[in-house]
């Protein structure tokens, strides 16, 4: 069983950057794959970054490559999401999520355990 904790979620301006934070408990996140998702109002929830057991591979959505960072600290066992140049476009509450898969998830139904989500609003 594992317990996600999102944070680091903000208003800020277009151009911005935030850095946000998946604090997990019950299990070591080294033996899960992660992801990021986001969910905007009225839209489906689509996938993000995605990070494999120990950090091997990441993979990005195309609307964000280049522009966002997915990581992880082992110490911390916790997983991270740094969002530079943010868009307005990226507006919405995102969602970090863990399974015992291998390889990377790009879907959400990749993923069992899901954190409570923390809001990303920008501004133009």
């Amino acid at each position: 069983q594992v317990q996600l904790v999102e944070s680091g979620g903000g208003s800020v301006q277009a151009g911005a950057s935030l850095r946000l934070s998946c604090a997990a408990s019950g299990r070591t996140t080294s033996n899960y794959r992660m992801g990021w998702f986001r969910q905007a109002p009225g839209k489906e929830r689509e996938f993000v970054a995605a990070i494999s057991r120990a950090g091997g591979s990441t993979h990005y959505a195309d609307s964000v490559k280049g522009r966002f960072t997915i990581s992880g600290d082992k110490a911390k066992n916790t997983m991270y999401l740094q969002m530079d140049t943010l868009k307005p476009e990226d507006t919405a509450v995102y969602y970090c999520a863990a399974s015992a898969g291998w390889g990377i998830g790009l879907g959400p139904q990749h993923y069992g355990y899901w954190g409570q989500g923390t809001q990303v609003t920008v501004s133009s």
